[in-house]
């Protein structure tokens, strides 16, 4: 009886390395006054979120981001208690918005 591979069949076409996937989704972003964010694009809201740069709902079903820092004087875990969902387009332009993280 033989042994099933789980190698990609010799036929298969290479699958080209995708930083999304080796890193979980997440990039690093530096936002106004120099802050470091990470940031993770979500491609389907399972729940309702509040998006802090508009204050309108991020809707079931939609793709949306995610983002926090860790540059907080409580540590890493609070500032990723602390991360918010925002429309693509207001994490974008919020910087023009005069939010504040």
């Amino acid at each position: 009886m033989g042994r099933k591979s789980r190698k990609r069949p010799y036929h298969a076409g290479h699958i080209p390395l995708s930083i999304d996937r080796v890193t979980g989704g997440v990039r690093r972003e530096t936002g106004p006054g120099g802050r470091i964010f990470n940031v993770r694009h979500i491609p389907k809201a399972t729940k309702e979120y509040r998006c802090p740069g508009c204050q309108q709902i991020v809707q079931i079903g939609v793709a949306h981001v995610v983002a926090w820092t860790e540059e907080t004087i409580w540590g890493e875990e609070v500032g990723l208690e602390n991360r918010r969902h925002w429309h693509t387009s207001c994490w974008r332009a919020w910087d023009t918005r005069g939010y504040s993280f």
